[in-house]
């Protein structure tokens, strides 16, 4: 590729529970467009019983009440929507049904054969004081089984702090990606679960395609004046220097930095083939005008986000590279590939299928950034009811230990809860950005999507090693 360069597209919440730039909650990196299109849709009730251990009780009855906190109001309510809709679907794949139609907030219940997933939305209006306390009320007046959810990061760590050390009662935390909640000792324990990728494996998927792909040797680092972006920057330095890659220089900027020029050109001196921005929405217009109006020897390329930063990503592009926006002028922008946790497109396999083609027909838009971490999340609980023969909330929660979760849209056993954390693994995505097409056009409203995948990092790859000095959780 020559000389590469790195920036990191994805977005995390505030450290005190207020929104980011504007694509806030936990992860931009995103889009998408390849051979998991739709498919036949075929989710036979045969797929009740995937995942099941043979020898496992299969004939579990009974009621399961899961408190879900998400923001469903508000500039982000986007995320809280995507996240139930992904978990929603988890349900229903598992069921052989269509997903139900969004619930807002307030009580639904999705039937898995003979167990009853009783579901109590409640808005976080994305602050950790409002997560906090719907969490106290489900747990204390509704006596819920199980938490789920948390699109911000600060939110789902007062949630584990006041009220799941406390209660102990189990919490599958997502899409909320702060690395922290199953790397730091003070988060982590084994009432805490996430399927949901997280940040360091946007970071970690990044550094190493950077590293291993590309002619990249030197990197400038440049983040957001927050815990997001030096979250971003760290896990970046980690994987660089450990493949080989010099870190030529780093700054960190408040959200909203918009004299890039300077700050470009300083990079282009040090010597940097690539560089790496943490940064939201409010940002990442301002940089992308001065890359692609500048004349830099760097390639930009990280992690793809939600349809509603591509929204903006796009509209950038298009007002700098003139309209149509062409495949050829994503190319000579020097705009690409990037990583991404899922996106619609980038996994071809029945179930994503599925997936794609009930998603979409009950929701209007193709599932997103943090759908495939939610589906998941609750595959995975009900894979642990059927092992465990109960619907009891520590049953589940012992029964999620270091399971390989059979049905997900990344494929069969594509996540796997890691022992030593609870965090779950899996593979990582890269493709080029393609204008979007026509057939997706309604359904991604954003004018820049994925291509087809053109690497895969593994799930080893991609996670925090239990032997990293970034890990400091031991269950």
């Amino acid at each position: 590729m020559g000389v590469a360069g790195a920036v990191a597209l994805a977005g995390c919440s505030e450290s005190d529970g207020t929104p980011t730039d504007g694509d806030g909650g936990d992860g931009d990196g995103d889009t998408g467009d390849t051979g998991g299109d739709g498919g036949d849709g075929d989710t036979d009730g045969d797929s009740t019983m995937n995942g099941t251990p043979t020898g496992t009780p299969s004939d579990v009855s009974g009621e399961m009440t899961i408190g879900v906190l998400q923001p469903m109001s508000g500039d982000l309510s986007y995320y809280g929507q995507q996240s139930v809709w992904g978990f929603l679907s988890g349900l229903a794949y598992k069921a052989g049904e269509d997903p139900p139609e969004d619930p807002g907030t307030g009580e639904t219940t999705v039937s898995v054969g003979d167990v009853d997933y009783r579901l109590l939305v409640r808005d976080t209006g994305f602050t950790a004081d409002g997560a906090q306390s719907a969490a106290t009320t489900l747990v204390r007046e509704d006596e819920v089984d199980m938490l789920f959810g948390c699109s911000s990061s600060s939110a789902a760590q007062r949630v584990i702090g006041q009220v799941v050390t406390p209660s102990q009662v189990p919490y599958m935390a997502g899409p909320a990606a702060s690395a922290a909640i199953t790397s730091d000792g003070e988060s982590c324990s084994d009432m805490v679960y996430r399927a949901s990728e997280n940040t360091a494996m946007d970071a970690r998927s990044g550094g190493r395609y950077v590293a291993n792909e590309t002619d990249v040797s030197t990197v400038y680092l440049f983040g957001a004046d927050y815990s997001f972006g030096r979250a971003v920057v760290n896990n970046y330095r980690t994987v660089l220097e450990a493949e080989g890659v010099e870190i030529v220089g780093e700054r960190f900027v408040e959200r909203g930095y918009a004299e890039w020029d300077g700050l470009l050109d300083n990079a282009e001196e040090a010597g940097a083939e690539g560089i790496v921005g943490g940064f939201t929405v409010a940002t990442l217009p301002n940089l992308f005008s001065s890359f692609l109006s500048g004349d830099y020897s760097y390639r930009a390329f990280g992690g793809f986000a939600t349809r509603i930063t591509n929204a903006v990503v796009g509209n950038t592009m298009k007002n700098v590279l003139g309209e149509p926006l062409t495949q050829e002028k994503i190319q000579s922008s020097q705009l690409g590939p990037f990583t991404t946790r899922y996106h619609w497109n980038q996994y071809d396999n029945e179930i994503n299928d599925s997936f794609v083609e009930t998603y979409t027909n009950a929701y209007g838009v193709v599932p997103d950034l943090f759908t495939s971490g939610t589906f998941t999340a609750a595959s995975a609980i009900h894979q642990a009811v059927q092992s465990s023969g109960s619907t009891e909330g520590a049953d589940v929660a012992g029964a999620l230990k270091g399971m390989t979760v059979a049905d997900t849209p990344k494929g069969e056993d594509a996540y796997t809860f890691q022992e030593y954390n609870n965090q779950a693994r899996s593979e990582m995505t890269v493709a080029d950005p393609i204008p979007t097409q026509d057939e997706w056009a309604e359904s991604w409203a954003a004018d820049i999507q994925p291509g087809e995948p053109k690497a895969r990092i593994s799930g080893d790859d991609a996670t925090i090693p239990a032997d990293s000095p970034d890990m400091d959780c031991s269950l």
